[in-house]
């Protein structure tokens, strides 16, 4: 880990600006971590939390991932996402609408999971998986918006939240391993994946070489790429928060750091 904790510290000192990076290896009960409790503004990986709330919420009965909710004219708001540009009035499934928030990362599918299962269920998450250092205050994409309400998240609790999804104690064993598949139909790979050789296997059917169940998040000069890569017999967890740095340089060094991890997973 001492390797490849120097070249990530070289990446990042060479690129400038605030970073928050947390690096565990799974197996070995092996982490390493830069600024772990700075808090940075999380932008859609605040969707990784909300999505448990929604889990948990299914599991007290308080819905079903099956229930069917109506997307109104006013729900639509901008920025990623289908969503806002589909007809007033459709009506999609609580578990089409998470795996909108996360793989398109959707907006409009997050605000209305927010008005779903309410912010005092998403706090109560945050404080029951630990993540004492975070903040959920506001729905996303709402203007003008009320620069004293933020939603924040530091590496270290986001590093805690991927461990207790992969040891099946974020609300259930069933509800992580449904988690964790939707975090891997991710679509936006211009982050930590970006540099990793190909996962297909030389046969058809095979087992691909790696996996990442992963959610980025980006606003102007801030990017985040947080995930679980999984290659083989090894899992490692990585979250790489950034501010004040262009969006060029930031996905270009978190990809750079996706391949150091996945080199020191094969090779360690």
């Amino acid at each position: 880990m001492k390797t490849a904790e120097m070249q990530i510290k070289k990446l990042i000192d060479q690129a400038g600006g605030d970073w928050g990076i947390m690096v565990e290896d799974v197996e070995n009960d092996i982490s390493w971590g830069y600024r772990t409790v700075a808090s940075f503004p999380a932008e859609s990986v605040i969707k990784i939390p909300l999505m448990a709330a929604v889990f948990s919420a299914a599991e007290n009965k308080e819905l079903k991932l099956c229930d069917h909710v109506k997307v109104h004219l006013d729900d639509r708001v901008g920025g990623a996402g289908a969503l806002q540009y589909l007809t007033p009035g459709i009506e999609l499934s609580v578990y089409d609408l998470l795996v909108l928030m996360i793989v398109q990362s959707d907006n409009t599918a997050t605000n209305v999971l927010i008005d779903l299962v309410g912010i005092e269920h998403i706090q109560q998450t945050l404080s029951e998986t630990g993540m004492k250092d975070s903040s959920f205050q506001r729905k996303l994409m709402v203007y003008p918006a009320q620069s004293d309400l933020q939603n924040t998240v530091t590496v270290a609790d986001v590093n805690l939240m991927l461990r207790k999804l992969i040891d099946g104690q974020l609300v259930s064993r069933h509800a992580c391993e449904q988690m964790i598949q939707i975090l891997k139909w991710q679509q936006f790979r211009n982050g930590l994946p970006s540099k990793l050789p190909s996962p297909m296997p030389k046969m058809a059917g095979g087992i691909p070489k790696w996996e990442l169940a992963h959610k980025t998040g980006w606003d102007t000069d801030r990017q985040h790429d947080v995930g679980i890569l999984f290659t083989g017999n090894r899992t490692m967890i990585v979250s790489v928060l950034s501010d004040n740095v262009s969006s060029e340089t930031a996905w270009n060094v978190m990809g750079d750091i996706g391949k150091i991890i996945y080199d020191y997973a094969l090779n360690s």
